[in-house]
């Protein structure tokens, strides 16, 4: 254990989570070789496999699951030592690793631009994922600061809302409803529905949406992209229930609709997230403060359509 490295600790934690060279490698700017060379060279100074590897598919072993528990508290352990030199130091340099929910990203990056020319020496790190995947990453400390729509409910979190999100029903500009005033949820128990994966944020609040109108739409399909959904609607297949702040280009081009539909829109809230047993960096402090104070209005210059709504 004495030859095995942080570096390789890092690269084997983020592929044990991903259980793929190809995603760990995105997530930490290397190519997928480099990263099957550090998982060999940490094999080798174990002497044990950490993976089992069987056509396309890959898994932890006996030794890969004891050491992904190690290694996390190892990789915690140097984050809070790094943390606690920056503020020695001071706000002119530090790391931050951002989680986002798919949706976010029509935003995220802008704010993180923004943030970047106040504050050029701090090196920031995206990962993407869905509501699911980014409470995980809560709870392992991959990431410092989560910005979402619903938080954590079983993790001990501090979740600040700081901008409006809009959900509505989305259709493609040629469908029947797509100018159509006042129609009441009941129509759409006759329509058929594209939507997010389960553990997505806006699937949920499909979900409990369709629930409380009691109504029970046909799912035609499922994708964890707005993208694949947005074309999917724009070709008539079915509508979506989708923010509003991911469609603003395709409603202002005339390719999508947004449905008039009583109720609607669902007024959710954005939150930024983090960990209420952690101290923040210096660097992720500023982060959270600077998007509680900018995010509201930035999102407001975005998507100037988009229904204004008071954040709850």
């Amino acid at each position: 254990m004495l030859n095995v490295s942080l570096r390789q600790l890092r690269t084997f934690a983020s592929a044990a989570r991903h259980l793929s060279f190809a995603r760990a490698a995105d997530e930490l700017h290397l190519t997928a070789p480099a990263v099957s060379m550090q998982i060999r060279d940490l094999e080798t100074a174990l002497g044990l496999p950490v993976f089992e590897r069987g056509g396309r598919t890959m898994s932890l072993t006996t030794t890969g699951e004891y050491l992904l528990v190690y290694a996390r508290r190892v990789i915690t352990t140097m984050k809070e030592a790094e943390d606690t030199i920056a503020r020695l130091r001071g706000l002119q340099a530090g790391r931050i690793t951002v989680g986002m929910v798919g949706t976010a990203k029509y935003f995220v990056p802008r704010l993180l631009s923004q943030f970047r020319i106040d504050y050029p020496g701090v090196e920031m790190r995206i990962n993407i994922g869905n509501r699911d995947q980014l409470d995980k990453q809560l709870h392992e400390r991959s990431i410092d600061l989560a910005i979402m729509g619903r938080p954590p409910r079983d993790i001990d979190v501090r979740a600040e809302a700081f901008a409006a999100n809009p959900l509505a029903v989305i259709a493609a500009s040629t469908h029947r409803l797509a100018g159509a005033r006042d129609v009441q949820p009941s129509r759409l128990d006759r329509e058929v529905f594209i939507a997010r994966e389960t553990g997505s944020g806006t699937r949920s609040a499909m979900e409990a949406w369709f629930k409380e109108m009691r109504i029970a739409p046909s799912l035609l399909m499922e994708q964890n992209s707005n993208e694949t959904i947005k074309q999917a609607v724009m070709a008539n297949m079915g509508l979506t229930l989708l923010s509003l702040h991911t469609v603003g280009l395709e409603v202002d081009t005339g390719h999508l609709a947004v449905i008039d539909v009583v109720g609607l829109p669902l007024m959710r809230a954005w939150h930024v997230v983090s960990i209420s047993s952690t101290s923040l960096s210096p660097a992720a402090e500023a982060l959270r403060h600077f998007v509680l104070e900018r995010g509201e209005a930035m999102l407001a210059n975005l998507f100037r359509s988009a229904p204004a709504g008071a954040v709850t």
